[in-house]
C-alpha cells in the first residue's frame, strides 16, 4: 500500500487493525498539549559564511520588514501581475517581506563591513547586524572599514546609535563621492520634498559629526585591496556595487540593484518605488544582471532572502535568481 498524505490523514478507518496502526505511523508528531519544551518565539542571530579565494565572506542578517503590497510598489506594472509573480514563488500576495543583509569581508589584513543595517534605529524585526557580527565571532571594535553602497537609511543608520555613538569606533567610513555630493548639498536639501528632507537629515545625523574623517571614493577605485567600486547609479545618484576579488575568485555585492530579485530580476523592466531615477536603475539592473549571467559569478544582494547570495541565470526576457547551496 502506498502511504499518501490523504491516506495518512483519513478520518474513517474500517478495520480495527488500521485503527491500532495509525497512532504508530504518526508517533512522535506531538500535539501542542503533549509538547514538553516551550515555544521559543524568537530567532537567533543569523550569519552565513563562505570562502572567496583567500577571503572569508560573512553575510550578516539585519532582519526584515513586512509592508502592505499595493499598486504603488511597482510603478509600471499592474498590481495583479506583481501578485502573480509572488504567488508563482509561493509568497503572500497582500504584503511584501523585505529582508536586509549586510556583508562582512575579511581580506586577511582588514575586516570590512559593507552597509550597516539599522542597529537601534529600526523596528522590532530588524537592527540585528551587531548581534549577528558577535555571533560570527567579531566585536564591532574589530571592524577596520565601513563601506556604504548608498545613503538610504536601511544601509546607513546602523553606523551610529540613536544616542549618537559610533557603532564601529575604529573603522574608517568610506562613501561613494557622487552619493556624498548629492546628500550633502544644502541646495538639494532645501529644494527637497518634506518627505525627502527627513532622509537628508538622517544622512547628516550619521555622517556630519565626523565628516572630515569620511573617505570619499570614485567608481573604479579599489576602495580596499580586493574591493572595487562599480557604478550602479539609478536607485540613488551614487548607488554603488562592489566587485570583490581574491586570486581568480570573484563575486559582486550589488546592494539595491534589484530590491527583491524575486520581482525585479524576473522582471528587470519593472520600476520599484524606491528608485530615484527609475530609467537609469532599469539600465543598471540589466547591465549588472546580464554580466553576472554571462560570466557566472556569484552575487550578494541586500534585499534577497537570507543568506542573500547566489547566481543569476537568463530566463526568457528576464533572469532568475539561483540561491547558493547552503554549506
Amino acid at each position: 500500500m502506498i502511504l499518501t498524505r490523504r491516506r495518512l490523514f483519513s478520518t474513517t478507518v474500517a478495520t480495527g487493525t488500521a485503527l491500532v496502526a495509525a497512532p504508530a505511523i504518526i508517533r512522535g508528531l506531538a500535539t501542542p498539549a503533549e509538547a514538553k519544551a516551550p515555544i521559543a518565539g524568537t530567532k537567533a542571530p543569523s550569519f552565513y559564511r563562505f570562502k572567496l579565494g583567500e577571503f572569508e565572506i560573512t553575510a550578516l542578517h539585519d532582519g526584515e520588514f513586512a509592508r502592505p503590497l499595493d499598486a504603488s510598489f511597482v510603478r509600471n506594472a499592474p498590481l495583479e501581475d506583481v501578485q502573480k509573480t509572488l504567488a508563482d514563488n509561493f509568497l503572500p500576495t497582500d504584503k511584501l517581506t523585505i529582508s536586509f543583509t549586510a556583508l562582512l569581508v575579511n581580506t586577511g589584513s582588514k575586516l570590512v563591513l559593507i552597509d550597516t543595517g539599522f542597529n537601534d534605529n529600526g523596528g522590532p524585526t530588524n537592527g540585528r547586524v551587531v548581534s549577528a557580527l558577535k555571533a560570527a565571532g567579531y566585536d564591532p571594535s574589530m571592524v577596520d572599514a565601513v563601506i556604504f553602497s548608498h545613503f538610504h537609511g536601511d544601509h546607513l543608520q546602523g553606523a551610529r546609535t540613536k544616542a549618537g555613538q559610533l557603532v564601529y569606533p575604529n573603522a574608517e567610513m568610506m562613501v561613494p563621492a557622487p552619493e556624498w555630493d548629492f546628500w550633502m548639498d544644502d541646495a538639494k536639501m532645501a529644494a527637497a520634498s518634506e518627505g525627502m528632507k527627513g532622509a537628508f537629515a538622517g544622512v547628516r545625523r550619521v555622517l556630519q559629526p565626523n565628516a572630515a574623517d569620511v573617505k570619499r571614493f570614485k567608481w573604479g577605485d579599489e576602495v580596499v585591496t580586493g574591493i572595487t567600486a562599480v557604478e550602479a547609479a539609478g536607485h540613488t545618484p551614487g548607488h554603488t556595487a562592489f566587485a570583490i576579488v581574491s586570486g581568480n575568485a570573484k563575486m559582486m555585492y550589488v546592494a539595491d540593484v534589484t530590491n527583491t530579485p524575486v520581482l525585479f530580476a524576473t522582471n528587470p523592466d519593472w520600476k520599484v518605488m524606491f528608485d530615484m531615477d527609475a530609467d537609469k536603475a532599469v539600465a543598471t539592473r540589466k547591465r549588472i544582471l546580464d554580466m553576472a549571467a554571462t560570466d557566472k559569478f556569484q552575487l550578494s544582494f541586500y534585499h534577497a532572502s537570507f543568506p542573500s547570495t547566489g547566481f543569476i541565470a537568463k530566463a526568457g526576457a528576464g533572469y532568475r535568481f539561483v540561491p547558493v547551496q547552503w554549506s
